[in-house]
């Protein structure tokens, strides 16, 4: 260590630098970690919220957009309620509409049409929960857009009118719209397409979106017999984000991006330690030359990239943290989240030590002789 420190104090200007290098990358990293976070929570937070251990779907419905256009019938339901593996599975509507409220404030909602009493009906934070045929419980996210529990909003097109008259207390949304919980009737009408006090297609009543199923206590659910049992396209509950709209489109961009950030970071710390190590060639030959072993060179160069990493990525970290704070609670989808923020600040040290242990490996190949400039 001590060469590490000698000459980070006498080379500062330079390790400054390139530590401002690393922090900006960090910096950059938490905001894309935010962003990407935000939209995850914008996407699917109205799935993530739902205590169920996986969905079943219509056999043979595409799967990047299985809630809006799988259809289930009340029959496959029940097929798979009697299944020993599972301990409750109740239907499930999915349905996104436009619509508009009393004052003509334009809405748009995903109505997830929910059986009242059961296990997917949602716990009402402010109002009261599902009861009323054409009462909703809407996210939190909702009433922060104009919207009050006591508003009717009227569906486009079939001109239904429904009463909000709960929230949920937090965000839940759906492909980037705030969901409305309503009793599975009521959805099953508005799914029919049918208008306001016309009759409703007897059939409408025995169909849903998917199947919600819950695990019996200790086991977990054989999705592949169930499926072929029951005639279903069954998915766990971490796979159905797969079938939110844009979901799958937005998370790999941003992953993408973060990977291509942490290559980047690699080989930045990479390729300068590698014309530092260069630089000092004389010096390590020295080193060399009085006993020093490649190993306590190896362990020095690595220590004295670790210090600039880490401080560099703390203080990135810092600023990115202060300035996400600025922009969570706006429009715009963005939440910091530790273990995605914790995640990023240990790959980008990691990665960063792995790109310096390429460049200070050269340390081994270092005749102290040549170095010298002697002959022989």
């Amino acid at each position: 260590m001590f060469l590490a420190l000698r000459e980070l104090r006498f080379a500062r200007s330079r390790f400054s630098l390139m530590g401002g290098v690393v922090a900006l990358i960090a910096v950059l990293m938490v905001m894309l970690s935010g962003l990407s976070s935000g939209l995850v929570n914008d996407g699917v937070s109205g799935l993530k919220a739902q205590p169920v251990d996986a969905f079943a779907f219509a056999e043979g419905t595409k799967t990047d957009s299985a809630f809006s256009r799988s259809v289930v019938d009340l029959a496959q339901v029940d097929a798979w309620a009697d299944r020993p593996d599972v301990a409750a599975a109740e239907p499930f509507g999915s349905m996104l509409i436009n619509a508009h409220s009393s004052t003509d404030l334009p809405v748009d909602l995903a109505l997830f049409g929910v059986v009242p009493g059961s296990f997917l009906e949602p716990d009402a934070a402010e109002g009261q929960g599902l009861g009323d045929p054409h009462g909703i419980v809407v996210s939190e996210t909702a009433l922060g857009e104009g919207l009050e529990i006591g508003d009717t909003v009227t569906v486009d097109r079939v001109g239904t009118e429904l009463t909000i008259i709960g929230s949920t207390g937090n965000q839940h949304t759906f492909g980037h719209v705030d969901v409305a919980y309503l009793p599975l009737t009521t959805w099953q009408e508005i799914h029919s397409g049918s208008a306001a006090g016309e009759e409703v297609r007897p059939d409408a009543y025995t169909e849903a979106s998917a199947i919600a199923l819950q695990a019996a206590d200790g086991q977990s659910i054989d999705l592949a017999a169930g499926d072929k049992a029951v005639g279903t396209a069954s998915m766990t509950l971490t796979d159905s984000f797969g079938a939110s709209p844009g979901y799958t489109a937005e998370t790999s961009t941003l992953m993408l991006i973060q990977v291509f950030l942490y290559a980047i970071s690699a080989l930045v710390v990479g390729a300068f330690f590698t014309v530092w190590t260069i630089q000092r060639r004389h010096e390590i030959a020295v080193l060399r030359a009085m006993g020093g072993s490649t190993g306590y060179l190896m362990r020095d160069g690595l220590a004295q990239a670790f210090i600039v990493l880490l401080v560099s990525t703390v203080a990135g970290v810092a600023v990115g943290l202060g300035m996400g704070a600025l922009l969570t609670g706006t429009s715009m989808p963005f939440a910091l989240e530790a273990p995605a923020i914790g995640l990023a600040f240990v790959l980008l040290i990691g990665l960063g030590l792995i790109g310096a242990a390429f460049a200070i490996a050269r340390i081994a190949k270092v005749d102290p002789l040549k170095a010298l400039g002697g002959q022989r």
